[in-house]
């Protein structure tokens, strides 16, 4: 059970911060060689749903703006949301056999984390009320590229609101609330195959990945919209290199 703990921690941190949860949570069983349970649809649908809990608790005032007052806002992150509905959908299962591996996600780690470095040189003086639909399509089609693991949703799409103009806490506000249907989308999915009976259910399990990513995301979600305001995303990109480095040094031990 303490590996449950562990990893829902992990995916509550890093499904927000830009360093890819993908990344985490695939590298932390490589690493410890952790089995078994662990890899089951009823923990992975834990992990979503209480990542997806933190985002409502966070942003529900948000959300409750953007349906009744902000509807164009809304609009926008609706259409914004069809790119990564669409490479989800289509690429799951592509994505889960095919590039889950280290070198893939060292790989990505290195080159968005780059990616991070420059955005963040760029002019940014738009905020969230002057995004258009050619920014909201751009974040999307960025979105729907971090189905690669080690990509990181809420790193490429904050990226690609600084590339557009946007000021950085806009950015990383709009990201988020892009988010949300995302990962709700992502959690109805499991639970549909959980229901149609392809996975054993787990109900400790359940309970451990849902609280700790729910208590950690929404912990990790207040302290980077507080973050952000001030400081670059250069840390996180740092952060990635230092990784990329520990996976590499991993493989190389390894043979």
């Amino acid at each position: 059970m303490i590996e449950a703990l562990i990893l829902g921690i992990v995916q509550g941190l890093t499904e927000f911060l830009p360093v890819s949860s993908t990344a985490h949570l695939v590298l932390f069983p490589w690493f410890f060689h952790w089995t078994g349970e662990l890899d089951s649809l009823t923990f992975d649908v834990a992990l979503h749903a209480g990542t997806l809990l933190a985002l409502l608790v966070c942003f529900w005032r948000d959300w409750i703006e953007l349906i009744f007052t902000r509807r164009r806002l809304f609009s926008l992150i609706v259409i914004a949301s069809v790119p990564a509905g669409i490479a989800g959908f289509f690429l799951n299962d592509l994505v889960e056999h095919a590039l889950r591996s280290p070198y893939v996600i060292a790989v990505s780690l290195v080159v968005f984390g780059c990616i991070m470095l420059i955005a963040e040189k760029l002019n940014k003086s738009r905020t969230m009320e002057n995004i258009t639909l050619a920014d909201a399509l751009t974040i999307g089609i960025a979105q729907a590229i971090a189905i690669i693991p080690g990509v990181s949703r809420s790193g490429i799409t904050i990226s690609a609101g600084l590339f557009r103009g946007i000021d950085r806490e806009s950015s990383a506000r709009f990201s988020f609330l892009l988010s949300t249907p995302v990962i709700a989308g992502a959690t109805v999915l499991h639970a549909r195959k959980l229901m149609n009976g392809n996975a054993d259910h787990h109900v400790s399990l359940f309970v451990i990945g849902l609280i700790a990513s729910a208590v950690t995301g929404f912990a990790a979600l207040r302290f980077l919209m507080s973050f952000f305001r001030k400081h670059p995303l250069n840390a996180f990109a740092y952060y990635r290199f230092g990784l990329a480095a520990v996976i590499i040094a991993g493989l190389w031990l390894r043979k």
